[in-house]
C-alpha cells in the first residue's frame, strides 16, 4: 500500500497531464484502498476516452497521410458565414506540420464555444501557417455570397506564410487558384486540416460579431452571430437594417 494519503494521490491525479496517466495507473493500481481504486477507475476511463479520441484523430488524418508523403505544405480551407443576414464571410487557410496530432479537432459546429477557443490557441501555436480571408457584406451584395466566399478563400491562400502545395477544401473547387485542389464533401469532419481551418474561421468571425454587438446592441449579434434568429428578425423589423446587414439577404424582413 502506498504511504501517500488518498488526498495527496487525488491532488497528484488532478494536476497531471494525459501523457503521465499510464505511469500513474501502474503506480497505484495495486494500492488496495477503496478511495485509491476509485481514482484509478476514473483515470482508466479517461485513458479509454483518450484512446478513442486518438483513433478518431488518426482517421481524421487519412487525407493528410495520403499527401504528406509528397507535400510538405497541405493547406486546409474552410469558411463560415455564408448564411447569416449580417456581417462578413470569413475563411481560413491552415497548414499543419507533418504528423500533427492535435486532439479534439472537428467540424467547428460540433464543438462548444469554449472548446473552439481552446483549440484556436493550440492551432495558432502549432500550425506552420494560419491565414484569414474576410469579405464584407457590401462585397457580398455586389457579387453574391458564393463569389464572395471564393474571393475570401483566395485572400486566405494569398496571405499564407508559406504557399500551400496542395489544398484540401471543404466541398468546393476554388476558381482562379493555380494550386492542386482536393474538394472533400463535409471535409471539416473528415480532414484534420480542414477541421482546423473551420475552427479558426468560426472563432475569428464570432469575435468580430461580438465586437459588432457592442456597436449595434439592438440586434444581439453576440448571441446570434448575424444569423436569422427570431430575436434578430424581430429587431430587424423594428429597427430596420444597420450598416453590416446584407441587403441582398433581408428583403423578406424589411
Amino acid at each position: 500500500m502506498s504511504e501517500k494519503k488518498i488526498s495527496e494521490i487525488q491532488k497528484e491525479y488532478k494536476e497531471m497531464g494525459l501523457a503521465d496517466l499510464p505511469d500513474f495507473i501502474e503506480e497505484y493500481i495495486n494500492d488496495g484502498r477503496p478511495g485509491v481504486s476509485k481514482i484509478i477507475n476514473v483515470a482508466q476511463k479517461r485513458m479509454e476516452k483518450l484512446r478513442i479520441e486518438q483513433e478518431r484523430i488518426n482517421k481524421l488524418k487519412e487525407f493528410e497521410n495520403k499527401y504528406w508523403d509528397t507535400y510538405d505544405y497541405i493547406g486546409g480551407i474552410d469558411e463560415v458565414g455564408r448564411g447569416p443576414l449580417a456581417g462578413p464571410v470569413v475563411t481560413a487557410c491552415v497548414i499543419l506540420p507533418k504528423g500533427c496530432n492535435i486532439l479534439y479537432i472537428n467540424d467547428s459546429k460540433k464543438l462548444s464555444a469554449s472548446k473552439r477557443e481552446e483549440l484556436y490557441d493550440i492551432i495558432m501555436d502549432q500550425a506552420i501557417s494560419v491565414s484569414i480571408g474576410v469579405v464584407s457584406e457590401e462585397r457580398i451584395d455586389e457579387i453574391n455570397i458564393l463569389q464572395a466566399t471564393y474571393e475570401a478563400m483566395r485572400q486566405a491562400i494569398s496571405e499564407a506564410k508559406v504557399e500551400p502545395q496542395i489544398l484540401l477544401n471543404d466541398a468546393v473547387s476554388i476558381p482562379q487558384v493555380n494550386i492542386k485542389q482536393v474538394p472533400i464533401i463535409k471535409g471539416d469532419a473528415k480532414s484534420i486540416t480542414i477541421g482546423a481551418a473551420s475552427i479558426i474561421a468560426k472563432v475569428t468571425r464570432d469575435r468580430m460579431m461580438v465586437e459588432y454587438d457592442s456597436i449595434y446592441p439592438e440586434y444581439h449579434f453576440a448571441s446570434n452571430k448575424g444569423y436569422g434568429s427570431a430575436e434578430h428578425i424581430a429587431a430587424l423589423k423594428e429597427f430596420g437594417p444597420c450598416p453590416i446587414h446584407r441587403k441582398s439577404f433581408i428583403g423578406n424582413f424589411v
